[in-house]
C-alpha cells in the first residue's frame, strides 16, 4: 500500500471517527431533549388536573346530601385518565374511548406510595409516554392521574436526524477521501520526483543529475536539497572512483610491461645457457652480467612498486624533528659512492630541521639527486640548496641539463611517465611518482620548475621542526 493511500485513509478514519462521535452525541442530545421535553408537559399536565382537584376536592357522587354543588374539574387534554387509589379506573378522556392507559403492578405500588411513574407502551401501534402521578387532597391520598404522550412524531425526527446524519457523514467521508487522495498527491510529488531522479540516475549512471523542488524549504524541501547534496558528494566519489580505476589500470597495464621486459630478457638469457653447445666463457660472463644487470633493474621495480601500493593503501609516515644538514651530507655521501666521478655542489642552513619521515624523506633526495645526475652532463656539477621562513624549510635540486618541455612538464610525477626514453637509463619511470607520493604524505609538496637548455629545479617544501 502506498504512502499516498495510507495518508488519505488516514485522514478518513480521524474524519469518520470525528463524525461517529459528533453524530452520537447530536443524536444522544436531541433523543433525551426531546424525551425530557414529552415528560416535562405530561408533568404539568397532570398537575395542572392535580391542582383542580386540590380546589374541587368532591364529585358530586361523593358530597353529602346537605352539601353545596361543587366543581367537576374536567379530564385535560389527550389520553388522560383517572383511577382510585386502589388502581381501579375512575374516568377518562374521550378519546382514549374504550382503551385503558395500562399501569402494572409495579407502577401501581410506586405510586401508592406516593411517588411518580414513568412507562412506555403503545397503543394502535402508536408509541406511547405514561405519566402516572399521586393526587393528595388535605394530605389524604384520593386520586391517580395518569397522561400520555405520543412518541412517534418524537422517533419519526429521530429516525430523519440518524437518516441526515448518515447520509451527510457518508458523503463527507467519501468527499473528505478524494480531497485528501488529491492534496496527498500534491503533498507527495516531490518525493515522487525524488524517486523518478533516483531511478534514473541508477539506469543512466548519470550523477550529474538533480531534483528540482520549487517549493517551501519544508521537510520536503529539507529532502530535495538532501539529496541533491547527496548526489553531488555521490558524483564527486564515482569520478575519483571512475579516475581511480583508470589509474589503476593504466598501472596494472603499465607494470605488466615493465615486468614484463626485464623477465623476458633473463628468460632469454638462461635460454642461451642452456644452448648445446656451450658458449664461451666470454659471451657466458657477458650473459651472465647482462642478467644479473636485469635482475636488479627487476628488484628496484618491484620496490618502487611496493612503495606505491603503500602510499596508495595510505600507510602513515612518522612526523618527527629531521635534522636537514646531516641528512643532506649522508645521501650525498651515497650519491658519490654509487658515482664517484660527479660533482655535487651543497649549500644546506646549517641549524634548520623539518617535520616528516626521515627514511621517507631520503629516498626522495636520492630520487632527486639520482634523476639530476642521470639529465646532467658528466662534466658538471649538479646543486643541492636549502632555504627556510617561519613556518616552512624548502630543499632544492638543481641540475644542469637539457631541461624539460613545456607541454610535457605537467606529466612528469606521472607513473610510468618517460619524457626520453634514451636518457631514462631503462628506469620505469616511477621515481618522481614515488617521490610526490611520499612528500605529500608528510605534508609537503614537490614542485618543478625548468627551462630548456637551462636545466630543471626540483623543489621540496616541509613543515619547519
Amino acid at each position: 500500500m502506498s504512502i499516498r493511500l495510507r495518508l488519505t485513509f488516514l485522514y478518513s478514519a480521524i474524519l469518520a471517527l470525528t463524525l461517529i462521535a459528533f453524530s452520537a452525541t447530536l443524536y444522544f442530545a436531541q433523543s433525551r431533549f426531546t424525551f425530557d421535553a414529552i415528560k416535562a408537559t405530561l408533568m404539568r399536565q397532570a398537575e395542572g388536573y392535580a391542582n383542580l382537584e386540590r380546589r374541587f376536592p368532591r364529585r358530586p357522587d361523593e358530597r353529602r346530601p346537605d352539601e353545596a354543588p361543587t366543581f367537576t374539574p374536567t379530564l385535560p387534554g389527550r389520553w388522560t385518565q383517572t383511577r382510585n387509589p386502589d388502581g381501579t379506573l375512575a374516568a377518562r378522556s374521550a378519546d382514549l374511548s374504550d382503551t385503558a392507559l395500562p399501569l402494572g403492578d409495579a407502577g401501581l405500588k410506586i405510586v401508592q406510595g406516593g411517588a411518580v411513574w414513568f412507562e412506555t407502551t403503545r397503543l394502535d401501534d402508536e408509541p406511547l409516554l405514561i405519566y402516572s402521578q399521586p393526587i393528595f387532597v388535605q394530605e389524604r391520598f384520593v386520586r391517580i392521574v395518569q397522561v400520555a404522550a405520543s412518541m412517534q412524531e418524537r422517533e419519526q425526527s429521530l429516525g430523519t436526524l440518524r437518516a441526515i446524519l448518515a447520509i451527510g457523514s457518508g458523503l463527507a467521508i467519501l468527499a473528505a477521501f478524494a480531497i485528501g487522495w488529491a492534496l496527498a498527491g500534491m503533498a507527495l510529488a516531490p518525493i515522487h520526483r525524488i524517486t523518478h531522479t533516483a531511478q534514473a540516475i541508477g539506469a543512466e549512471r548519470d550523477f550529474s543529475r538533480r531534483v528540482q523542488h520549487a517549493g517551501p524549504n519544508d521537510e520536503i524541501g529539507q529532502l530535495a536539497i538532501t539529496f541533491n547534496a547527496m548526489l553531488t558528494e555521490l558524483e564527486s566519489a564515482f569520478r575519483q572512483i571512475e579516475q581511480s580505476l583508470q589509474t589503476q589500470r593504466r598501472f596494472v597495464a603499465d607494470a605488466s610491461h615493465e615486468l614484463r621486459t626485464p623477465l623476458t630478457t633473463i628468460r632469454g638469457n638462461i635460454e642461451l645457457l642452456r644452448r648445446d653447445p656451450p658458449l664461451d666463457a666470454q659471451e657466458r660472463a657477458e650473459i651472465l652480467i647482462d642478467t644479473k644487470d636485469e635482475t636488479e633493474r627487476l628488484i628496484r621495480l618491484v620496490n618502487q612498486l611496493l612503495v606505491l601500493a603503500r602510499a596508495d593503501a595510505g600507510h602513515t609516515l612518522r612526523r618527527e624533528s629531521v635534522a636537514l644538514a646531516p641528512l643532506i651530507e649522508d645521501v650525498c655521501r651515497q650519491c658519490k659512492s654509487l658515482a664517484p666521478d660527479r660533482a655535487i655542489q651543497i649549500d644546506v642552513v646549517r641549524d634548520a630541521s623539518v617535520i616528516g619521515d626521515r627514511d621517507a624523506l631520503k629516498q626522495v633526495l636520492l630520487i632527486l639527486v639520482d634523476n639530476a645526475l642521470a639529465h646532467t652532463p658528466a662534466h658538471a656539477a649538479i646543486a643541492l640548496t636549502s632555504a627556510s621562513t617561519d613556518t616552512r624549510v624548502s630543499i632544492a635540486v638543481r641540475d644542469t641539463g637539457p631541461g624539460i618541455a613545456l607541454e610535457i612538464l605537467p606529466h612528469i610525477f606521472e607513473r610510468f611517465f618517460r619524457a626520453d626514453l634514451s636518457r631514462s637509463r631503462g628506469g620505469a619511470g616511477l621515481g618522481l611518482s614515488i617521490a610526490k607520493e611520499l612528500i605529500e604524505a608528510q605534508g609537503g609538496t614537490l614542485n618543478v620548475a625548468s627551462q630548456i637548455g637551462n636545466g630543471s629545479t626540483f623543489t621540496v617544501a616541509l613543515p619547519r621542526g
